[in-house]
């Protein structure tokens, strides 16, 4: 009998251990597969971790948050660069060794083009570091036919002709704000020389305050000028210009920017420039000293002036915005 009972204790006791080893890899089988713990209500398994259903939705929030964020830099990109586009500013930079300059009468000087000629006006500022003192150079054109009067010209077979603005800064290394349908840099020597630069510029489209063109002038209308002449490139608005003009003349001339009308009583010891005595403007009048050049202003008005009786020519680019 003692045998027999110690014999059933042992099978129970089998049974048992079985029965608890089957209920252990029953558990792990449903915690690796995903399949919800009786014991942690809510509760969801993530991976190798364990994770609420609240935390898994904040999760998702936080990764869906992170694609809009992204989303929206990018499209803030390419609208920056849309908007970049559309003003049209460009930039480059290079190294550049001169030639020989092709224009008639310029065979012995040496030339490197920066920005080719084009029927659209350029306008911006160009930084340069050359191996030799440099001339700097803008073309206007080409001319028409008679428009060759006087102001430096420039041309490759004698038939298309440019006016040349021709600047010598006694310098090897600078900067120049300029406007013009070509641009280039130039000495008079006959060995190459190197230039490196950068420039920043837009190529515009000719409007009634973007363009190229030459004017004889006349006799000055303003009172008290009659015997001077007078050239005018933007005439007198409401709105205020704001730009850089470059010229070629045939003698050396003076900068005119009009300010105004003047309400009464402004004209109190200013320069002023009027047609008749109820139209008064003010007077900004700038004697570079020179037949070529370039000039940043801002006006209600534009021109070129001389204190002469005999008719001047000059040729210009002129880039400006209201």
């Amino acid at each position: 009998m003692t045998s027999k009972y110690i014999a059933s204790l042992l099978l129970a006791s089998v049974l048992l251990m079985s029965v608890a080893v089957l209920s252990i890899q029953t558990a792990d089988a449903l915690k690796g597969s995903g399949s919800p713990n009786p014991k942690t209500r809510h509760k969801n398994v993530c991976g190798d971790q364990l994770c609420t259903v609240s935390g898994a939705k904040q999760m998702m929030k936080e990764k869906m948050t992170e694609k809009a964020m992204a989303e929206k830099m990018s499209a803030k990109k390419m609208m920056q660069k849309q908007m970049s586009s559309d003003h049209g500013w460009k930039t480059k930079t290079g190294t550049v060794t001169s030639i020989q300059d092709p224009g008639v009468g310029h065979e012995s000087h040496q030339l490197a083009i920066i920005l080719p000629p084009s029927s659209n006006v350029y306008k911006g500022i160009l930084t340069y570091d050359a191996s030799e003192n440099i001339q700097l150079v803008a073309l206007h054109g080409p001319l028409a036919p008679g428009e060759d009067a006087g102001q430096a010209i420039w041309t490759p077979d004698g038939k298309t002709k440019f006016a040349l603005t021709f600047v010598e800064p006694a310098n090897s290394a600078g900067s120049w704000v300029f406007t013009g349908n070509a641009l280039a840099v130039h000495t008079k020597n006959t060995k190459p020389f190197t230039t490196s630069y950068s420039i920043s510029y837009m190529e515009n489209q000719p409007t009634n305050t973007v363009k190229t063109g030459t004017i004889i002038s006349v006799q000055d209308p303003g009172l008290g000028h009659e015997s001077h002449q007078l050239a005018i490139i933007l005439p007198p608005s409401d709105k205020t210009y704001t730009g850089v003009l470059t010229y070629s003349a045939s003698e050396n001339i003076q900068l005119v920017a009009l300010h105004g009308p003047l309400a009464p009583g402004e004209d109190a010891g200013q320069k002023t420039w009027s047609l008749d005595e109820n139209t008064r403007f003010a007077l900004t009048f700038v004697e570079p000293g020179n037949s070529m050049g370039t000039w940043v202003f801002s006006g209600n008005a534009l021109a070129v002036h001389t204190k002469n009786a005999e008719p001047f020519t000059v040729s210009y680019s002129v880039v400006a915005g209201q």
